[in-house]
């Protein structure tokens, strides 16, 4: 269904993301912010040799599943079809990719006046 609104068009271009603490060039296509139930959908495209560091959002939870390529979360890699999730107030990651992924994320509403809830955590999560 994702790809098959990519190819006619129907979901946005990729637009850059920073990402705080991270390497890599991230792109990211808001496919849906609905702010009366909270909730954002985004495909997150990790470029080949990405890292984001152990970071936890304070205001909600997160759901990702790999549309395509690998996603290394905390030393675990994922492929294609893969569904994570990360409750509100857990730290998770790093996340990495070895060859680039795309990631459609679903995450309960975290950002308010342009600020993004993302906050590295202290300690790595074990690899």
């Amino acid at each position: 269904m994702i790809d098959a609104m990519l190819k006619l068009g129907q979901a946005p271009e990729p637009t850059p993301f920073d990402i705080p603490g991270s390497t890599g060039q991230f792109q990211i296509q808001i496919l849906n912010e609905d702010t009366a139930k909270g909730v954002v959908t985004s495909i997150i495209h990790l470029p080949p040799g990405s890292r984001i560091p152990a970071h936890v959002h304070r205001a909600g939870s997160e759901m990702h599943y790999i549309l395509d390529g690998d996603l290394i979360d905390g030393g675990v890699e994922f492929g294609p079809g893969a569904f994570l999730t990360h409750p509100a107030g857990t730290v998770h990651g790093p996340h990495e990719s070895r060859n680039g992924a795309r990631v459609l994320t679903v995450q309960q509403w975290q950002s308010h006046d342009g600020r993004f809830d993302f906050n590295i955590a202290d300690v790595e999560c074990a690899s």
